[in-house]
Parts: C-alpha cells; structure tokens; sequence
C-alpha cells in the first residue's frame, strides 16, 4: 500500500510535469459537454484547443474562443468569435467546453489556461460558458471561479487571472 506522502509526491510530479499544449485533432464526441460542435468549428475563428499533456499524454482538454462580450449562447458565442477574429480585437477568453481524463486534469487544465492567458497582454477576463448543471456549477465555484450570470441556456463563471 503507497504512503501518504508518496501519494503526494506522485500528485505534485504530475502537476510539475504538465503543460498546456495547443492540440489541432481531438474527438469531439468524447466531448460529454457539446460533442454536437465540429472539429471544423473548434477551430474556426481564432477558437483554439488546448489539452493537458502530462508525458505523451493528454489527460484534459479546454476549447476556448476569443471575444470581447460575454457570451450566452453557442450561438452568440460563435458571432462574437467571428467578429473578433475578423478585427484580430479581443479580450475575452471564453472557455466553452472542458473535460477531463484523469481524475484532477480539469482544474489543472484550467489553471494552465490562466496561466495561459495572462501571458497575453489583449486578454483581460476568462470567463466560461457552461451549462445549467450542478455539476458545472460545483467545478467552477470550486476551483475559484466567481459566477457571473445566469441565463436561460447557460450560465458564466469568471476566474480572476492574477497579476
């Protein structure tokens, strides 16, 4: 039976040894949050993918897209995106889907993602676009993220990128 403490030198190896990677091919019915969303579309608009690579793994994946208002819907989401990839002006990063293979991968893929994000100077809020569930709720209120709005599709999370 493993120790407490090589349990935690385990879990702090594996955060260390992390990185968040830009992914251009995933399957996207693995999504369990919006598989209906395209590869294509993931892609399309300055939207990006990112996945959490720990070796030659990948043990969690964010999609995110830039805008500069906060979206409520896939569909707002899309036209925000369009339009600020079109103006290369945004401000915004909207993670709109994030899912997990490893037990703890999300909230360090999201962790990553800040860490991300404040490395570029346009990009001043990380907010979500999450669905009304209790379990999106819990993720984010758990690992700090403050609610934003709610709306009758979605709800929006906001996690402070620290300076």
């Amino acid at each position: 039976m493993k120790s407490i403490k090589d349990t935690y030198a385990d879990f702090f190896k594996w955060v260390k040894g992390t990185e968040l990677v830009e992914l251009e091919n995933i399957n996207v019915e693995e999504d369990p949050v919006r598989p209906e969303l395209s590869l294509e579309w993931r892609m399309a608009n300055g939207r990006k993918i990112y996945g959490l690579k720990y070796q030659d793994t990948i043990e969690g994946i964010v999609c995110v897209a830039f805008t500069n208002d906060i979206p409520t819907t896939v569909k707002e989401l899309e036209l925000m995106s369009e339009n600020a990839s079109l103006k290369n002006d945004f401000n915004t990063a909207v993670a709109y889907t994030v899912w997990s293979r490893k037990r703890g991968a999300g909230k360090e893929i999201i962790h990553k993602l800040l860490k991300h994000c404040k490395t570029n100077e346009k990009i001043k809020t990380v907010v979500t676009l999450s669905p009304l569930t209790p379990m999106a709720t819990h993720f984010h209120i758990k690992n700090g993220a403050k609610l934003k709005k709610i709306s009758a599709e979605t709800q929006n999370f906001e996690y402070k990128i620290s300076t």
